[in-house]
């Protein structure tokens, strides 16, 4: 073979092989799998994504003219065979303009196991693959179509169980959490070419050193803004993970009951017979729209020598240290028995529970607590008169007595400690965000201390903000040092 012949063949081969290489890998990198829920029914949503996702629509249906965006009730076939998989709705999402920012296509067919079996093994005779947990959200992340903040916003959407849990995570998955952390970091990157300009090229430009005064200006007023945000009590976090609530009080006063009642179900073992309850149980409740994890807890007698009782009892109170909110409840009849007011009787109540460091600031209750009154229907017309006129709830756990009004209280109590959030405010709802939000702020603290000593070194002070910038850029997952370019020559007209 002479040389030509050779490379020709060889020139031949490369482009075979390039063109298959090529083709395997589009369709390879092209997924598919069950959008919708798992199980029996009525409509099942099968998406594909990818590369070579239309190939699904060219090989399995009979559409002859493909449009965007519009449904097409089609039959849907096996791709070699020709055989009638399901007629269901067909959907063709061209890129950029889909979920996940590629080619995208949906089957929309009947839920059945044996539709679904078939129609995935028909995607994956086309060279398409299963999809891996959570990999259409990552591809939409990697095409710039959500950040972070928005894909773990989506993620709390799903999961949410309460009308408030709903709220704030949709408004973080429609990016407004995303928007405020954006335009801070703005901010921090303006700044920093202002200073980097004046760095690298402040002689020679003539650029005046006043642009240090109106960037140490935004600085602080940024700084302060995310010292606000932080200082939120954790509300956000609260809403999304569940208010940790409990309830205590002696033994034999109807907490279980309480429990019971508000969790609509006999949960709790209750018995005339005090101490019962000896360890706690814990429930999830969904009360006035906002999600609780409830407990309920052994009696405190301080007096008992039993030895699980007091294991109980020192359980309770750990529990109680770390509740958000917490239920005191009394007995009506001890209350009327004591001949006291209802405020020095409540006093006295608590020191004798131990609990007034949790419970009582300057003497005063603290404001993540209820008093919850039980038994009123032993109390007479006078009595109980006298009592609602106090600052507690009154109930009767027997014919279900005042609970209109004691879950109406809640729903306040839980307003104050979750908050409501809004599109204009959003709150942090992430640990994760958090850390990044305190180590943003500890980087202003310390640019804001460096330039406060003589002969500062500046090019060591625009470090701390452009650690700043990167701690906020890894709450949304963007991070990068050409913005600070970008934004040094848009401007400052270097280089004209």
């Amino acid at each position: 073979m002479s040389n030509n012949h050779f490379l020709n063949a060889l020139q031949k081969f490369n482009f075979i092989y390039k063109t298959f290489s090529t083709e395997a890998w589009k369709k390879s990198s092209t997924i598919y799998a069950l959008s919708s829920g798992h199980g029996k029914c009525g409509v099942a949503v099968v998406r594909i994504s990818g590369p070579c996702a239309k190939l699904a629509i060219e090989k399995m249906t009979n559409i002859s003219k493909l449009e965007a965006r519009k449904a097409y009730l089609k039959n849907i076939c096996h791709p070699t065979t020709k055989e009638i998989i399901d007629k269901g709705l067909c959907l063709w999402f061209p890129a950029p303009h889909s979920f996940t920012g590629e080619d995208s296509v949906e089957f929309q067919v009947h839920g059945g196991t044996a539709i679904l079996s078939a129609l995935m093994l028909a995607l994956s005779k086309l060279g398409f693959r299963a999809a891996l947990a959570g990999e259409f959200t990552k591809r939409a992340f990697f095409n710039d179509k959500l950040d972070l903040t928005e894909i773990e916003g989506l993620a709390d959407l799903i999961h949410a169980e309460t009308e408030q849990q709903r709220k704030q995570a949709l408004i973080q998955a429609h990016g407004n959490l995303s928007a405020l952390y954006s335009t801070w970091r703005s901010i921090l990157l303006k700044s920093l070419s202002h200073i980097e300009a004046y760095i690298d090229f402040g002689e020679e430009e003539n650029i005046e050193i006043d642009a240090f005064k109106i960037c140490n200006s935004d600085l602080i007023d940024l700084s302060n803004k995310i010292q606000k945000h932080l200082l939120d009590d954790r509300k956000g976090e609260i809403l999304r993970d569940g208010i940790k609530s409990i309830i205590l009080g002696e033994p034999n006063v109807g907490k279980s009951s309480l429990l019971n009642h508000l969790v609509n179900r006999n949960a709790a073992i209750v018995t005339s017979i005090p101490g019962t309850t000896r360890d706690i149980v814990e429930l999830t409740a969904n009360i006035a729209g906002y999600p609780i994890l409830l407990a309920d807890t052994a009696g405190i007698n301080k007096n008992t020598t039993d030895i699980i009782e007091k294991e109980g009892i020192k359980r309770a109170k750990d529990q109680a240290k770390m509740a958000d909110f917490i239920m005191l409840v009394i007995d009506a009849l001890k209350y009327k028995a004591s001949n006291q007011t209802f405020k020095e009787y409540l006093h006295n109540y608590v020191k004798s529970l131990e609990l007034e460091g949790l419970l009582l600031k300057k003497n005063n209750l603290v404001n993540n607590s209820i008093i919850i009154l039980n038994k009123i229907d032993l109390l007479n017309d006078v009595d109980t008169k006298n009592v609602q006129k106090e600052n507690v709830i009154s109930i009767s756990c027997a014919n279900e007595q005042g609970f209109e009004k004691l879950l109406e209280t809640m729903g306040k109590k839980f307003e104050a400690i979750c908050g409501n959030p809004t599109a204009e405010n959003p709150t942090i709802s992430q640990e994760r965000h958090r850390n990044h939000l305190q180590e943003c702020h500890n980087c202003l603290k310390n640019y804001f201390d460096m330039i406060s000593r003589k002969n500062y070194d500046v090019v060591l002070a625009a470090q701390e903000i452009r650690k700043a910038a990167r701690e906020l850029g890894k709450i949304t997952g963007h991070v990068s040092t050409e913005e600070i370019l970008d934004t040094i020559f848009k401007n400052f007209c270097i280089g004209k």
